[in-house]
């Protein structure tokens, strides 16, 4: 064995220092990590699993009742930790409270370590609570983006890709016409004239809810209707109602998927909208857009009103859209990045 050799191998057999083998597993563990969070939506998937927790059982994650009122707790700050007795009612109310009989029975029942976490509202009701009941609001625009844009638009989408002509014609015009309506004064208009209801809302929305998923559909069907085996179907005297339902309507199925993901979002931030202008969902029942509209007036002496509302709007906006492009970049093979 020459010298070169015996050295490599002497050089081989000598272990690596303690802290560069903890150098390594840690940059190792931290790829994997990274990889592990770049794979799988984690942090969108905690989220909106929040979001359904507390849109279907409200009163799991809420300490206090949403639309109970406390007056004398009126804007109270938002509290993280154990506080002295008298920080915990408010500098304009702290007086006369003091000198009812209420005071200590209210101290002990509501210390800020356990509620007004996020603070109180203008009524003295619960932000925290208020933020947790709002997510059914945020649920239901969900469930019915998913509904309306799956019945109404997939159907219209499949008939204009399938049959082509004038039935497409028809259909798109339809659509372009649909989409050219200001959306924000018809809705100005039912509201005040049809009252502020939630069967409004949530009517309003479902109409804003289908036209993306038509020309999406559309797409997909132009291109499947001229696939082997959707000719092989209508050789062996398939109906045009079968081959749509066997044939086109899977085929459409990711991105149906997709672009309710990416549309859920989009239809949140339009309740929203319409619960700030105040034509969106009524009192008492609690809403993300409302609560941001009712906090608009506090926001020197009592930022958290809006804050909160306005933050849980834009973390599950976001959520939902990463949502959205993962799973398009799953389902489409010509777009995955990652093996």
């Amino acid at each position: 064995m020459t010298e070169q050799a015996q050295t490599g191998a002497e050089t081989a057999a000598v272990p690596a220092a303690p802290g560069e083998a903890r150098t390594k597993a840690g940059r190792n563990f931290g790829s994997q990590a990274w990889y592990f969070l770049r794979r799988w939506p984690v942090i969108p998937l905690i989220i909106m699993a929040v979001l359904l927790v507390a849109g279907i059982f409200p009163g799991v994650l809420a300490p206090e009742d949403p639309i109970r009122q406390f007056p004398h707790f009126r804007t109270h700050p938002p509290t993280w930790g154990a506080v002295d007795e008298h920080s915990s009612i408010p500098e304009p109310q702290r007086e006369d409270f003091e000198n009812s009989g209420d005071y200590s029975r209210a101290i002990r029942e509501y210390h800020p370590r356990f509620n007004y976490i996020l603070g109180g509202d203008n009524l003295g009701r619960d932000v925290l609570s208020r933020v947790v009941a709002g997510a059914r609001i945020s649920l239901q625009v969900a469930v019915i983006a998913l509904v309306s844009g799956v019945l109404i638009g997939t159907t219209m989408g499949i008939l204009g890709g399938y049959f082509g002509g004038w039935t497409d014609e028809v259909l798109m015009r339809f659509v372009d016409m649909w989409n050219a309506l200001p959306f924000i004064l018809i809705a100005l208009v039912v509201s005040v004239t049809f009252g502020a209801t939630t069967g409004v809302v949530m009517l309003l929305l479902a109409m804003l809810a289908w036209t993306p998923f038509v020309r999406q559909v559309r797409a997909d069907a132009l291109g499947i209707r001229s696939r082997d085996y959707v000719l092989a179907a209508k050789i062996a005297g398939a109906t045009n109602i079968r081959i749509m339902l066997r044939h086109l309507l899977p085929g459409t199925f990711s991105t149906v998927l997709v672009v309710a993901s990416l549309r859920v979002g989009t239809l949140i931030l339009a309740e929203s909208i319409l619960s700030f202008l105040g034509v969106g969902i009524p009192d008492p029942i609690p809403a993300w857009g409302k609560s941001v509209s009712e906090g608009r007036n506090f926001l020197r002496e009592a930022w958290w009103i809006s804050f909160f509302p306005g933050f849980a709007i834009f973390l599950v906006v976001l959520s939902l859209n990463f949502f959205g492009d993962w799973l398009r970049d799953r389902l489409d093979p010509r777009l995955r990045q990652l093996d």
